[in-house]
């Protein structure tokens, strides 16, 4: 393991590079809990640094739900981080709120000139599932019958086409009739970081819930790296492929990050039990790796970040896991 704390599970992880170091940022509670199941709930938001991926320093906690009343008052889960033209790091999360028993997702924003003290733009959500676009989302958990209203794990990048930043978060689609086809990509655009206006998804289908998406390109070609567990794959992706349903990561590919997306072939990562869960993969002086934790279930949950792995892309632009330099 190479991202691992004694006394506390460390799951979800994002990761910034600030020139120098590596800046790891991941959601974490304490064992004490003793059920892992009860972490989501009761999370903060864990740093660390370092200079080759392996050996970690680690800062304590950078961000936590918000002690008074307001839509992240229950948790703080995942998201991203990105240097602005401001000179200001913006990290983009996930908050839900206690009046609300955290059934409904919004997507917050805060800001920091050290990358770990963090404080927020506003006790409002800087996004949600409202206006126009919102009617191609599901936008109540109720009307789905979906655990919850989904809108998270968001990921931000410059816009390749220098129209200011896109945003892409786990969401579903609108009157769906299988549960498990109305996965979706939601998609946002701003012009400064700051303001977010809502836009149709760039992907729906296959799954019941396309989680932690990272968006990336290499040699022109687009790629939108998620993970989801084998009960959430719909009857047509597995008629389609005649697939066993696997836990673990998967992804999209595009030629263009607007879309239109279409799924990879086969998955990149995963099996039961699962290896490795919500990777990332970074770019570094040696090619691409891929982190991620280990997530065996319930009763295995190890809670730790994997020591980072090499991906390949073959001759067709497909990832692999790489061994000793090549494909596996």
């Amino acid at each position: 393991m190479v991202i691992a704390l004694k006394d506390q599970w460390i799951w979800d992880s994002w990761y910034a590079h600030d020139g120098a170091l590596w800046h790891g940022y991941f959601l974490k509670a304490d064992k004490s809990l003793k059920d892992p199941d009860l972490r989501h709930f009761n999370v903060s938001q864990g740093h660390a640094t370092s200079t080759d991926l392996i050996n970690w320093t680690h800062l304590g906690t950078c961000f936590a739900p918000a002690q008074e009343p307001a839509f992240d008052d229950k948790t703080t889960w995942t998201g991203s981080v990105v240097k602005g033209p401001d000179g200001l790091w913006h990290l983009f999360y996930t908050g839900t709120s206690q009046a609300e028993k955290a059934l409904y997702q919004r997507i917050g924003h805060a800001t920091s000139t050290d990358m770990h003290n963090w404080q927020r733009v506003s006790t409002e959500a800087c996004l949600d599932l409202v206006g126009a676009a919102a009617r191609h989302y599901e936008t109540d958990h109720m009307i789905g019958h979906w655990h919850d209203r989904a809108m998270r794990d968001p990921w931000v990048m410059p816009d390749p086409q220098g129209n200011g930043w896109l945003m892409y978060f786990t969401a579903r689609g609108s009157d769906i009739e299988e549960a498990n086809a109305a996965g979706a990509i939601g998609f946002a655009m701003s012009e400064d970081l700051y303001h977010w206006t809502l836009q149709p998804p760039v992907f729906v289908g296959d799954f019941g819930q396309l989680e932690v998406p990272q968006i990336f390109e290499v040699n022109g070609r687009w790629y939108c790296l998620f993970c989801t567990s084998a009960e959430h794959w719909s009857q047509s992706r597995i008629s389609k492929t005649g697939m066993t349903p696997v836990t673990g990561n998967h992804y999209l590919i595009a030629d263009d990050p607007r879309g239109p997306w279409r799924m990879a072939p086969g998955f990149l990562d995963g099996g039961l039990p699962c290896r490795r869960y919500a990777a990332r993969i970074l770019k570094t002086d040696n090619g691409l790796v891929i982190l991620g934790f280990d997530d065996n279930g319930r009763e295995d949950f190890v809670g730790e970040i994997r020591a980072p792995e090499p991906v390949l892309i073959d001759e067709e632009g497909y990832l692999q896991l790489a061994k000793n330099g090549e494909a596996v």
